[in-house]
């Protein structure tokens, strides 16, 4: 376990300095690097290849992410990203229904004669937006709060959602047909408003709660505390998040959030060097958030390009992923937001399309899998290429519009 965190934090450092050193994203070097330690075994090298489903690795990088939301949520101002709530909302709702839509028409032309409920699924996995990996790249370029940030990031939380709630309609689905009965309707509406919810709740009340929590914990003489309640409130709206039914690294944007420097100046003011959450985060998230991006790339088997079929249906997918996200520009309506840029924000799947991939690797009907292995395969490839290819494009246009303004974008 140790010596492969030695080397999956090696690695990530390795790729994110060579990318960095091109004028790329780091997150892309460290997705690199995790695709270059996951596939050692393909040159007869399979020392690295139980790592792929280290429990202990998992464990970090699925902590690493939240941590990586958590500070997102912290550097936006909930006021100004409410301002921008209509276009995020209406690029979300385009950025599910036409990918979908171009996922199934994908999936039914390459597989005639499977199940519409395949066809569906496989749309339904082009509607995840990975927030991590554009709030990567937004955070490297220092544009996490300007205008066009707000959208792509408010919208990718929104997107997947809504896409966690279109894939709890399609298992609705699927559950009825394997008992000879329709949906659970039922099922689905109590999903829909679990979702609304938690959202409401968490932004109405965790502000309010979280201001009164910091101010009882100042009257307590105790070292780190807060950093302390941070990472309580945390988990405990990433797990509550998951008791909803949702992503848990939703619940992590909601507690960053939530959270805002009046709320802890007592305890700030104890630090000797008045340290921000931020910086007390920073330190963590620099350990931990590379282990998730490499091993998120270590997860993508490049042998799957070799099974018949599959880099044909891998391409159209791709591009229809492409092409459905593209189509999110047109729900921008805030001024001074770039619409290329909220496009091109929301195409990378990284963490999500994978999950989404992992759920329908799960399902089956009528004994048999949902998503077979070269459907599966199909699927996790054209997550691995919209998560490879976004960044690179993403910091470009980023880069080009803020100059445009004569405001050149800044690096870490």
């Amino acid at each position: 376990m140790f010596g492969a965190l030695a080397l999956v934090l090696v690695g990530a450092r390795l790729g994110a300095a060579l990318c960095r050193r091109l004028g790329l994203p780091e997150v892309l070097g460290e997705l690199l690097a995790g695709i270059v330690i996951g596939n050692l075994g393909l040159i007869g090298l399979h020392a690295a290849d139980a790592l792929r489903s280290s429990p202990g690795l998992d464990l970090l990088g699925q902590i690493g992410v939240l941590f990586l939301l958590f500070m997102v949520g912290l550097e936006l101002d909930l006021s100004q990203m409410m301002r921008v709530g209509s276009s995020s909302l209406l690029v979300a709702v385009v950025g599910v229904i036409v990918p979908m839509a171009l996922g199934f028409l994908v999936s039914r032309a390459f597989h005639p004669a499977a199940p519409a409920v395949l066809h569906a699924f496989v749309g339904a996995t082009l509607c995840a937006t990975s927030v991590g990996i554009s709030a990567r790249v937004l955070a490297e370029l220092g544009r996490t709060d300007s205008a066009t940030g707000r959208v792509v990031l408010g919208a990718a939380v929104i997107d997947d959602l809504l896409g966690l709630i279109v894939l709890a309609v399609i298992a609705g689905l699927i559950s009825g047909a394997n008992h000879g009965s329709g949906p659970n309707l039922a099922a689905i509406g109590l999903m829909v408003v679990r979702a609304v919810a938690f959202l409401a709740g968490a932004i109405a009340l965790g502000r309010w709660g979280s201001r009164h929590l910091f101010r009882l914990a100042g009257r307590i003489e105790a070292e780190g505390l807060l950093l302390a309640l941070a990472l309580a409130l945390l988990f405990a709206l990433s797990w509550l998040a998951g008791a909803a039914g949702l992503a848990p690294i939703v619940g992590a944007f909601a507690a960053g959030l939530v959270l805002e420097d009046g709320h802890y100046q007592q305890l700030r003011d104890r630090d000797p060097r008045h340290r921000s959450l931020h910086q007390l985060f920073e330190p963590l998230a620099t350990f931990l958030v590379p282990v998730f991006f490499v091993l998120m790339g270590m997860r993508v088997d490049l042998s799957a390009f070799l099974a018949p079929g599959v880099p044909a249906f891998t391409l159209a997918l791709t591009v229809a992923a492409v092409i459905g996200k593209q189509a999110c520009g047109l729900g921008v309506i805030a001024p001074g937001v770039d619409r290329i840029a909220v496009g091109i924000g929301m195409i990378p799947r990284g963490e999500v399309g994978l999950i989404f991939a992992g759920i329908g690797a799960g399902l089956t009907l009528a004994g048999r899998r949902v998503i077979d292995g070269p459907g599966y395969a199909a699927v996790v490839a054209m997550v691995a290429l919209t998560t490879l290819i976004a960044p690179p494009l993403f910091a470009w246009r980023l880069r080009r519009s803020a100059e445009g303004r004569g405001a050149p974008a800044r690096g870490r």
